[in-house]
């Protein structure tokens, strides 16, 4: 097996004046990678050198996990950001974070083996929802583009791969606990010795129901769209230009603007329908698609490669601009829906099968479903809920229907909404006669983090592994890493 074999003392070091004038802002690629054909033993190994003084690394690979490096970058930006949300390490920051950076490279790897994929959707929404808390907490988009000093498509574009990471991590979590069973006789046992103050407490837990209208877009707006991509279109055509260039400058798709609009291998399955029925039909690589709407957008589309039931194409897309008074209109409009509800006209059930615009919560009355492990669900504790539903529920008493207030939906886009509480649970000390799901759900996860805890262990020990020196008497949480 050949890959990359990196000197773990590889350290990125400038002059004090040259460091100084670029802001100690350093990239990955300035980092010396060499490659080689196979991992060394421990007994083939160089003797180690001495590190370069502390003062004068700007940044240096101090772990390595097969193939992938962990930089002293990597673990102070997720040291800043555990400060900023408060996050308790447990032991000593300095070898917990880059044993927590080593076990997500160790299921990322994994994920790459078992073929594992998210869709650009999940990451979009997963992105859209952070920079909507992110709003909320700043008071406004200026307020937050200002502090952060970025765009926030260019904070879209930062979360990106972090948040495909992530979900490419829980997915492999899921993989390997998906055969992970216990009996009604595990949880009693389980909780006949507990102690009653282990008793676990189960938290408030609501059901919700939805009714959303999107803000309808100006025609000249999507005009203005559809006349953009076929202004590209022809400079493509005519040669001014290339395709991936333009999606570079122009794709609101940050995930794939940044690699020239192009996404890996996938299958039609994980595509919007419409998109996939476009792309699927390409033949020629020189050609681009006619103009493609989808649920995100608008979009051309230009075949790169097919490999059996998978293709490789570049995209680029454009997202019509909603106007304040658009989603004024919008909430006018369910304003009205909603005193009409509380009137008795109809009730909320009709009003959401035939007036949302959600389709994954019409079809159900507009009852809200929550995915768990154990399936669908229509109960969600407060913090599940999205920031702005969660924030309104809470004002509610049972049977209550909200006032019209604006959201990010699960596919990114804004709309406006109003939601009903049709039920809540406080939060009560769990019994086994009225909470048996609830202490099922703790002896399963359990029984799942000790699987997966196995794993870890297991992986490692088939897994190069090598650290900086100062790290090898670290207590650290798995076993293995010191060989």
């Amino acid at each position: 097996m050949r890959i990359r074999h990196i000197s773990i003392f590889a350290a990125v070091v400038l002059p004090m004046g040259l460091s100084a004038m670029a802001g100690w802002q350093v990239n990955r690629a300035a980092t010396q990678v060499n490659v080689g054909d196979t991992v060394p033993t421990e007994k083939t190994a160089k003797p180690e050198e001495a590190p370069a003084p502390e003062g004068s690394v700007v940044d240096e690979v101090v772990w390595v996990v097969g193939d992938e490096p962990i930089l002293k970058s990597d673990i102070e930006m997720m040291r800043m950001q555990g400060m900023a949300e408060g996050i308790n390490w447990g032991g000593n920051p300095d070898c917990s974070i880059p044993e927590q950076l080593a076990v997500q490279k160790l299921f990322l790897h994994q994920a790459a083996i078992d073929s594992i994929e998210v869709t650009e959707s999940e990451i979009a929404a997963g992105v859209d929802q952070q920079i909507s808390r992110w709003i909320e907490a700043a008071g406004s988009q200026e307020k937050l583009e200002e502090y952060r000093k970025q765009t926030v498509n260019e904070m879209r574009s930062d979360l990106h791969d972090d948040f495909k990471n992530q979900q490419l991590i829980q997915k492999m979590k899921q993989k390997l606990v998906e055969g992970v069973k216990v009996t009604p006789a595990d949880v009693r046992a389980y909780f006949r010795n507990l102690p009653a103050d282990s008793v676990p407490f189960v938290p408030t837990a609501v059901e919700v129901q939805i009714i959303e209208r999107s803000p309808k877009i100006k025609q000249e707006e999507i005009n203005r769209v559809k006349d953009e991509l076929r202004n590209f279109t022809d400079r493509v055509n005519k040669g001014e230009t290339t395709f991936a260039t333009l999606a570079r400058l122009y794709s609101e798709d940050p995930g794939s603007a940044r690699q020239g609009g192009e996404m890996d291998y996938v299958g039609r399955g994980l595509l919007d329908p419409a998109f996939a029925s476009v792309a699927f039909n390409l033949t020629d690589p020189k050609k681009i698609s006619k103009i493609v709407e989808t649920e995100f957008g608008y979009h051309i589309i230009q075949l790169i490669d097919k490999r059996g039931d998978k293709i490789k194409c570049r995209h680029i897309l454009l997202k019509p601009k909603v106007s304040p008074d658009e989603i004024t209109a919008a909430e006018h409009q369910l304003d009205s829906i909603s005193n009409d509800i509380r009137a008795g006209k109809f009730s909320f059930e009709d009003a959401a099968s035939y007036l949302s615009d959600d389709k994954d919560t019409k079809n159900n009355r507009g009852l809200m479903s929550n995915a768990t492990a154990e399936g669908m669900t229509s109960r969600f504790q407060m913090k599940e809920l999205p920031t702005e539903v969660a924030r309104v529920v809470d004002t509610l008493k049972v049977g209550e229907v909200s006032a019209p207030f604006t959201m990010i939906n699960s596919k990114g886009k804004t709309v406006a909404a109003v939601v009903r509480l049709k039920s809540r649970t406080d939060g009560h000390k769990a019994t086994i006669t009225e909470d048996f799901q609830v202490m099922k759900d703790v002896v399963l996860n359990k029984e799942r983090d000790k699987t997966i805890h196995d794993w870890v262990i297991d992986k490692i020990k088939h897994t190069y592994v090598r650290m900086n020196a100062r790290y090898k008497d670290c207590n650290f949480e798995y076993q293995g890493w010191t060989k």
